[in-house]
C-alpha cells in the first residue's frame, strides 16, 4: 500500500512570489496543482492572475533594444539594489 501526502494549501503570499514561474510554465506538476488549487478558492489570487494576464498582453514585450541608454541604466540600478539587500540606488547623480 502506497501512501501519498498532499502538498500543504498555498498561501496568498506564495501565489504572490510564484506568479511569474506560473504564467511562464515553468512550475512543477506538483507546484501547479497547489497553485491551481488555491486560484480555485480564492477570488482574491484570480483577480491578481488576470491583472497581471492583462497587464502582459497590453504591455507586449520589451527588449533592452526597446529602452534608451538611461531607462537602461535606471533599470540595472534597480537590480543591483535589489540584489544588495534591498539598499536603494544612488539617487545623487541625477542625469
Amino acid at each position: 500500500m502506497r501512501i501519498r501526502f498532499r502538498a500543504p494549501d498555498l498561501v496568498c503570499q506564495q501565489v504572490v512570489e510564484l506568479v511569474t514561474d506560473y504564467l511562464e510554465g515553468s512550475l512543477s506538476a506538483r507546484d501547479k496543482r497547489r497553485f491551481e488549487r488555491h486560484l480555485a478558492a480564492c477570488d482574491g489570487c484570480d483577480a491578481y492572475i488576470e491583472q497581471i494576464r492583462v497587464t502582459i498582453a497590453v504591455s507586449g514585450q520589451v527588449t533592452p533594444e526597446d529602452l534608451d541608454e538611461r531607462a537602461v541604466d535606471e533599470l540595472l540600478g534597480l537590480f543591483e539594489a535589489y540584489r544588495n539587500e534591498g539598499e536603494q540606488p544612488d539617487q545623487s547623480d541625477e542625469r
